[in-house]
């Protein structure tokens, strides 16, 4: 996975460089999508399979200021047209799901409308699919409640929100951008796999699903957490997000997931000295 310096995310980049460095990683992807190795899933089943294993779901309008609220009902419809390239496909044994794959490249002749993103320095603007990393976000942190296998993430640049109504861990999320930034998850195990997602009025709905119940349960949680200063007057905020594994109710493992650095967009409260 790349690795990013979040200490050199205030670099400023040339008009020409951002381009060219943009096509040379999407080169790059379609060449590891249609050469390399990999055995990506691509069968979507007409049916669910029977057993549970996580859900969950986010609300798909949220109050946010100094935002058109048009950008927001655009999102909703990204994510209809989303939903429907991923909706019920299943990883079988040995296969990589890759977001972008199966989605393909959101653009206005698919119905693709402007949407909220967030730009390289941490202020929102709009672009056609914007919205579609709430998507990426909610199947990520389900992911991780299962024994699927995370093999490609990256995470949020940027710290947007303060905490307030936050329900899962700081960094618990992944950004994704046509096609470089991607989503992939590897179905290591012996049993076929089954990815729902759906809205309803009011949220994005994600289900994993398997041939037989799972022997194991989750618990993901923050570790380390702490706010740091820059040289140049700004905060970063980080953690590392670790995850235990219970069998039967018995602690089995307590695993490392990753860690996370991100600018802050909002003053932090720091504790007095």
């Amino acid at each position: 996975m790349m690795k990013r310096n979040i200490y050199n995310e205030t670099k400023k980049r040339s008009k020409l460089r951002l381009y060219l460095g943009k096509q040379y990683y999407t080169f790059k992807r379609y060449i590891k999508w249609y050469f390399g190795n990999e055995k990506y899933s691509k069968d979507i089943l007409n049916y669910q399979l029977p057993y549970l294993i996580f859900t969950h779901n986010t609300p798909l309008i949220r109050k946010l200021q100094g935002v058109d609220p048009v950008l927001q009902y655009n999102k909703v419809t990204n994510l209809k047209i989303a939903t429907s390239r991923v909706n019920g496909i299943c990883i079988k044994p040995g296969e990589v799901f890759s977001y972008w794959k199966l989605i393909g490249k959101p653009t206005k002749r698919k119905g693709y409308k402007d949407g909220l993103i967030l730009n390289p320095n941490g202020t929102f603007g709009a672009g056609t699919g914007g919205g579609l990393c709430q998507l990426s976000n909610l199947i990520y942190w389900m992911t991780l409640h299962t024994p699927l296998t995370v093999i490609e993430r990256y995470r949020h640049s940027h710290d947007i929100f303060p905490d307030s109504n936050r329900t899962q861990p700081f960094g618990s999320g992944a950004t994704c951008v046509y096609n470089y930034l991607d989503l992939q998850i590897y179905n290591g195990t012996d049993k076929e796999f089954q990815l729902i997602v759906y809205l309803t009025e009011d949220s994005l709905v994600g289900e994993w699903r398997s041939v037989e119940p799972s022997q194991y349960n989750y618990e993901v949680y923050e570790k380390e957490h702490f706010i740091s200063s820059t040289y140049w007057g700004g905060y970063i905020r980080n953690n590392k997000i670790y995850r235990r594994v219970y069998e039967n109710g018995i602690l089995i493992d307590d695993e490392y997931i990753t860690e996370n650095h991100a600018i802050m967009m909002y003053q932090p409260l720091l504790p007095s000295k």
